[in-house]
């Protein structure tokens, strides 16, 4: 089996390795943050050589971009797929595809990184962008400015408790057990099966 697996690794294009380099990078900026990860983190993640990860991307910066440009083609591959489907109310499908997306590990806590960085110079305007793309997209759909509010709340408090790793909690804390009864009525079991736990690297 190990020579099978050491096979398939050598078949893998350059694109798939990128793309292999960039969830473990949304895994590790999602848990570490951007200033506490290393390329080395990423490599290590990756199962990749740390100059391998350097040669396709260049600088943690610029991989740090791709994996903020990667979630948020998936966020807006996950609202299409809510807008187009159902028949429940479309802030319930948008946010039953926004709750799928922990499939992905690091994609929330990530976002809610580069929404951190603002003063950066180089990742500061990306993410700005990006959080604005995402108002618009809720607006040219028909919400109402309220209701774009309380959709991007909504979104933040997953991310708030997805960061704080707070599923650990429930069921032993009723504080906490509270919390995830109250914001996830029906997606409770999908979200605590899901969500990171404390004692997880990622």
């Amino acid at each position: 089996m190990a020579g099978d697996d050491a096979s398939t690794k050598k078949r893998l294009s350059s694109e798939e390795r990128r793309a292999q380099i960039i969830l473990a990078a949304l895994a590790v900026f999602g848990a570490k943050g951007y200033v506490g990860t290393t390329t080395d983190d990423i490599a290590r993640a990756a199962e990749v050589s740390q100059p391998y990860v350097v040669r396709l991307f260049g600088s943690k910066e610029q991989l740090f971009l791709a994996a903020l440009d990667e979630a948020l083609a998936l966020l807006f591959a996950a609202f299409e797929r809510g807008v187009a489907s159902g028949d429940e109310a479309i802030e319930a499908r948008m946010g039953h595809e926004y709750i799928g997306l922990l499939h992905v590990r690091g994609l929330h806590q990530t976002l809610s990184h580069a929404f951190l960085l603002g003063s950066h110079p180089v990742i500061g305007p990306r993410a700005r962008d990006g959080f604005a793309r995402v108002w618009e997209y809720l607006r040219g759909i028909g919400f109402e400015p309220e209701h774009a509010q309380e959709f991007l709340a909504q979104g933040m408090l997953l991310n708030t408790m997805i960061g704080l790793r707070l599923a650990d909690g429930h069921g032993e804390d009723p504080r906490i057990t509270e919390m995830f009864t109250a914001c996830f009525p029906t997606e409770k079991a999908t979200v605590l099966q899901l969500a990171p736990r404390v004692d997880e690297p990622w």
